[in-house]
């Protein structure tokens, strides 16, 4: 049993809303009250974009070529510089095949598959673009049980096949960092036998997004083995995040907002995920506040997101802002972001949820994706409670889904364009995280170990759950996968075949 015996305790959400903020953890991290998103620097940036639009080609090149050689985060300046070439451009074009060369390079052709799964929809904040807000009366409020939360995964882990989650949260007491960390072990310990094999299945990896914590509560969930912390900070812009997030609410403190990952990393929780929501302000300046972020990360710890999100508004019970925003972003536009963020932070995994659409998700595959969810219900216990795995229901989740793909779809349409599907969890079981990983990103090293954990992974999956046309052309990938680690490995190669035939005979959860 975990020990919780350090986190505080609230009466009610009153209590909670009043006193859960530690100013002392903000301070640390903002020396002399100066906050590192530098609104000033993003402003002229932008400006200066606006008032002189034609890029140099020249020094657009110079800065692709650091990119993808180096692996670094750029400056702010290199990435507003990129964000003048337009994307019908053949300059731009050389930039979307950089990203795909440098996602290549850091993470191979595998795309990463997760799922979300909603534990609760309680919520002490007023977001005024969220269903889940505090007072929106149209929303049907729900907290799993631990019962509860053990049926979800017989669906997710047992009848679809997903190996990792992404946890979430809405912030309020009855959810605390104590039921986070129960609902965490609950989800390790859950097992059962895959359809087609009657193999021992489950959740392995458990990321979370939830509100920001303190320390010591970010301690605890690293004890029951937390992996990713994923917060999104909605919006980088001050004055609009206050307009947006009312004074009263938590969620309302915009510095405790973003020293949240400081506090991540000073936990030892050395996986964190950011994010913002496209669509509230101008995606420039959420993007180069997004760099500024990850470069103060590293300025304090030397190690920067393990993933980037990119969220668009979507509608939401009980609001209208979702259609009213006068920042809404297009395909086009989305596409272009995807790109830009690859170049700019190019070592971090890209994540692009099933919130788009189907067209949409399909060409930014090689615009640098790294990892996206399927056979996705974002409702309080949607897995369980409805047959129909597209079946969505406004009023209990907190926006609605654009691509209601099945995995079994979505893994035939990847392995149609020579892309491995990974469920592969090994990385984070083995101590490849935070620093160590992020050296490994950079010079290409995990990418080409992980190929070999993706195939034995891939293996199980298409053994366990693929409907037979699914598994005839993963079959023919796999044998393409498998010849080119004997090519990069040739002396390595009888070791993963020996691990690869014991998984054809049933054997689980085997990795390198």
């Amino acid at each position: 049993m975990v020990d919780v015996s350090k986190i505080r305790k609230f009466n009610d959400a009153s209590d909670y809303t009043r006193h859960f903020i530690v100013q002392k953890e903000i301070d640390k991290y903002l020396p002399g009250g100066r906050h590192f998103i530098d609104d000033a620097k993003i402003t002229d940036l932008i400006a200066k974009n606006d008032s002189n639009p034609a890029p140099d080609p020249i020094k657009v090149r110079e800065i692709i070529a650091k990119s993808e050689d180096k692996c670094e985060t750029l400056l702010p300046e290199e990435t507003a510089e990129l964000m003048k070439v337009e994307p019908n451009s053949e300059l731009f074009e050389e930039m979307r095949a950089a990203a795909d060369r440098i996602k290549h390079k850091v993470y191979d052709n595998r795309i990463v598959m997760f799922a979300p799964l909603y534990m609760s929809n309680l919520c002490v904040n007023g977001c005024k673009y969220c269903g889940f807000r505090e007072g929106n009366c149209e929303q049907k409020r729900r907290v799993l049980t631990m019962d509860e939360l053990k049926e979800e995964i017989d669906v997710l882990a047992g009848r679809i096949g997903h190996k990792r989650l992404i946890a979430v949260y809405g912030e309020h007491p009855s959810t605390s960092t104590e039921y986070i960390a129960q609902t965490i072990e609950t989800c390790y310990n859950r097992k059962v036998a895959a359809p087609k094999t009657g193999a021992p299945v489950g959740i392995r990896r458990v990321n979370v997004n939830a509100a920001p914590l303190p320390v010591e509560d970010l301690k605890v969930l690293r004890s029951v083995g937390i992996g990713t912390f994923q917060v999104f900070q909605e919006t980088y812009n001050r004055k609009l995040y206050e307009s947006m997030h009312p004074s009263w609410s938590v969620k309302g403190n915009y510095d405790w907002r973003t020293t949240c990952f400081h506090r991540c990393l000073e936990a030892g929780v050395d996986d964190v995920g950011f994010g913002v929501l496209y669509g509230l302000c101008d995606w420039r300046y959420e993007l180069l506040a997004t760099i500024m972020h990850a470069r103060d990360l590293e300025r304090w710890f030397n190690i920067g997101p393990h993933t980037l999100s990119f969220p668009r508004l979507e509608p939401a019970s009980g609001t209208k802002v979702p259609e009213e925003s006068p920042w809404l972003i297009d395909d086009k536009t989305f596409a272009r972001i995807l790109v830009l963020a690859r170049l700019s932070v190019p070592y971090t995994g890209i994540i692009v949820t099933a919130r788009e659409s189907p067209e949409s998700r399909n060409k930014v595959i090689d615009h640098g994706m790294t990892q996206l969810d399927c056979s996705s219900n974002i409702a309080i216990k949607g897995y369980s409670d409805f047959e129909n795995e597209s079946h969505q229901e406004k009023t209990r989740q907190q926006f609605m889904l654009g691509d209601t793909r099945s995995i079994d779809e979505m893994v035939r349409y990847l392995a149609s364009r020579d892309i491995i599907t990974s469920f592969c969890t090994a990385g984070y079981r083995c101590g490849r995280t935070g620093g160590c990983i992020m050296d490994a990103l950079k010079t290409g090293r995990e990418g080409k170990f992980c190929k070999i954990n993706a195939v034995l992974t891939f293996r199980e999956w298409l053994d366990d759950f693929a409907s037979d046309e699914t598994k005839a052309i993963g079959d023919k990938l796999i044998e393409k996968e498998l010849a080119a680690i004997k090519e990069w490995l040739p002396k390595f190669f009888p070791s993963v075949m020996k691990q690869y035939e014991a998984t054809c005979k049933g054997q689980r959860d085997l990795f390198f």
